[in-house]
């Protein structure tokens, strides 16, 4: 009876110590990649950063203009009171 649990034991602990050697083995190829991929920027998240970056300054073009025409009003306004 102890031979068989020691056969069984034994079998099912080298499929772990198989897994835990293929874990190892490839670790570092993992955190390699994983790496590269942080550091790197993918044509979609450039494009889309692009993007984000086109439309806030567009936004800020907008209010800058609505700025320029409120206060353009402004002196208008004043300038026929003075009249």
């Amino acid at each position: 009876m102890r031979i068989l649990f020691l056969l069984i034991a034994g079998l099912s602990l080298s499929g772990c110590v198989a897994q835990l050697a293929a874990d190892v083995v490839t670790a570092p190829i993992k955190v390699a990649s994983k790496t590269v991929d942080v550091l790197t920027t993918s044509q979609d998240e450039a494009d889309r950063n692009r993007g984000r970056e086109m439309r806030k300054q567009e936004e800020r073009e907008a209010k800058e203009r609505k700025k320029e025409e409120k206060a353009a009003r402004k002196a208008a306004r004043e300038e026929q009171d003075d009249d």
